[in-house]
């Protein structure tokens, strides 16, 4: 094994790493300041999945180019969704809000269904089997590109909650909800803001991931899972925990395909999991409470 080959393997894990840190990024964020574990997060991801299939197949728009259009639409449903059914049971018992999330994710796989049938989707850009080569390394343009991306809207999620007067309002209230209201926050509404975030970035993943492998109507169940192991070995609520997270998985998973079978990476990944638990059960990056 040579190891300019463990070199490429490792740097593709980090971009597609990047991807899933993305998409973890969303479901973090909604859990950290809204208390909701979005059981409808990997779901929301194939339905922008499929949105960029059908930019690209009905209108030649990339899927890179798709993020904007998409992650607008997905921000739009996201606040409408948190302001009309989600922020009622915010105060009811954590299983109803389980019951709700999970009712919406099977609506979404059926509807999905429905609309595109069973058969796996994909998009094909000019630039899908080229690499770029650096010595005797070959990196893919899919995801080279992908993982810019995903580090350009990661980098303006947190640019915006580190200097936006609206990100800060929205930390106040994650840090202190009683204390928001105190002070005249609108709470409500920051709520379904930070849903609408949540939902750009899982929708700017699934515009990316739609580069690196094929959609079908049942893959939702799989990415919701994954997100969630991925924030729980980042650190729930932790917004970098969740890139460091979802590097760390893509990684393994990259390795496990390179050592022993492609197969066996989820395998990986849930043994990473365990070890964090086992370790480290407030996650990486996370706080002890």
């Amino acid at each position: 094994m040579s190891a300019s080959l463990v070199v490429n393997v490792l740097v593709s894990g980090v971009l597609t790493g990047l991807v899933y840190g993305l998409m973890a990024l969303g479901l973090s964020v909604i859990f950290g300041v809204v208390r909701v574990v979005n059981f409808a997060h990997g779901e929301m991801m194939a339905v922008a999945m499929y949105a960029a299939v059908w930019l690209f197949t009905s209108a030649h728009v990339d899927p890179i180019v798709a993020i904007v259009p998409v992650a607008i639409a997905f921000f739009v449903l996201g606040y409408a969704l948190q302001a009309s059914l989600i922020n009622p049971m915010i105060t009811r018992p954590e299983h109803s809000q389980f019951i709700l999330l999970v009712a919406i994710a099977t609506i979404i796989s059926n509807l999905l269904l429905m609309e595109f049938g069973p058969n796996a989707l994909s998009v094909q850009t000019s630039y899908q089997l080229d690499s770029y080569e650096i010595g005797p390394l070959l990196f893919d343009k899919a995801r080279v590109f992908a993982g810019i991306a995903a580090v350009v809207c990661s980098a303006a999620l947190f640019a915006f909650f580190r200097f936006a007067r609206t990100g800060k309002a929205i930390r106040a209230c994650a840090d202190n909800y009683f204390g928001a209201r105190v002070v005249g926050l609108q709470v409500k509404r920051l709520y379904a803001l930070t849903f609408g975030l949540g939902a750009a970035c899982v929708a700017a993943a699934g515009c990316m991931m739609v580069l690196l492998v094929d959609v079908t109507p049942v893959v939702g169940p799989s990415y919701t899972l994954l997100a969630f192991v991925i924030v729980i070995v980042g650190g729930l609520g932790s917004m970098g925990g969740a890139l460091l997270g979802g590097v760390l998985i893509g990684v393994s998973e990259a390795l496990a395909g390179l050592l022993f079978d492609p197969a066996m990476k989820s395998m990986f990944s849930f043994a990473l999991l365990i070890l964090v638990l086992l370790f480290r059960p407030q996650g990486l990056l996370g706080r002890k409470t």
